[in-house]
């Protein structure tokens, strides 16, 4: 590969991979200033009442939502955030449930079971409520902003059954190589 393609290869993979990394921002600018980031879902646990008022960025993943009267209501098992404000897959980490209510109508089929979401929460106390056999004080936020986030890759391709595949690759530049695979997986 002579200097020239190295160099049309190099832009093009630096263009594209700018693109994957670069987006919409998780927080808007507006809210990211009224965050109180010392503030953590354990201290909002502890005490919920004394925290109402506060403004708490949080994430998990949604095991119910249900359309009320007045509005939506999130039920999310937190899960704390990654470096880019992703909640963590590992729901071993999480430290417990809140309620999250929205003032608008969000259709809960638009967020299933398992949906991942970061908000932008003011806490407003906590509720109690049944879980499972015992009773479980939830702390309660309203939502001021919500991003979901897409169903990983990972997730998108399983299907069920074996899955075969056969995959080749190459090689030259003063000398010749390749080589193939396949596979069968489950």
């Amino acid at each position: 590969m002579d200097i020239r393609s190295f160099g049309i290869l190099l832009g093009a993979i630096l263009l594209f991979g700018s693109g994957c990394v670069s987006g919409p921002d998780v927080v808007p600018e507006t809210l990211k200033t009224q965050i109180d980031p010392s503030l953590t879902y354990s201290k909002i646990l502890e005490e919920p009442t004394s925290h109402q008022g506060a403004v708490v960025l949080l994430g998990g993943e949604v095991l119910s939502a249900k359309r009320l009267t007045e509005g939506t209501r999130l039920e999310i098992l937190q899960l704390p955030l990654d470096s880019s404000e992703e909640p963590v897959v590992d729901r071993t980490a999480s430290q417990g449930r809140f309620l999250a209510f929205e003032s608008s109508f969000l259709d809960p089929a638009t967020l299933p079971p398992n949906t991942r979401v970061t908000l932008v929460g003011e806490v407003t106390g906590a509720t109690n409520a049944n879980l499972d056999e015992m009773d479980y004080r939830y702390p309660t936020l309203t939502i001021k902003h919500l991003h979901v986030w897409p169903e990983s890759e990972f997730k998108q391709q399983r299907f069920p059954g074996p899955r075969y595949g056969i995959f080749g690759g190459g090689s030259s530049g003063g000398s010749v190589g390749g080589g193939v695979s396949i596979g069968i997986g489950f």
